[in-house]
């Protein structure tokens, strides 16, 4: 089990889901989100980007408590909502290769 420590950052799936609202979770603009991302597409993107990321699988979304999607650490080089945007605009990337 991996802990949150000063470091890291947690990276939900929901955070860059087009489908969420804001109310919901998101985190980024609609323009900077995509569709249902994976773990392993939020893990790759990050590893593209440098940020050493680490994969929890059970564990679930505080709003969503019910719906166990998992989550990644990632390095916190930078403000949050600019490493949300990064890792959501390589997922964008790709998807389309």
């Amino acid at each position: 089990m991996l802990m949150k420590d000063k470091g890291k950052l947690v990276i939900w799936p929901t955070l860059i889901d087009l489908k969420y609202s804001r109310n919901e979770g998101r985190k980024t603009s609609k323009k900077n989100s995509v569709r249902e991302p994976t773990l392993d597409e939020i893990k790759n993107a990050a590893k593209k980007l440098g940020l050493n990321p680490e994969i929890e699988l059970k564990k679930a979304y505080p709003k969503r408590w019910w719906v166990v999607c998992g989550r990644v650490f990632v390095d916190k080089n930078k403000p949050k909502t600019v490493i949300l945007k990064e890792i959501s605009n390589t997922i964008k990337q790709l998807r389309s290769k």
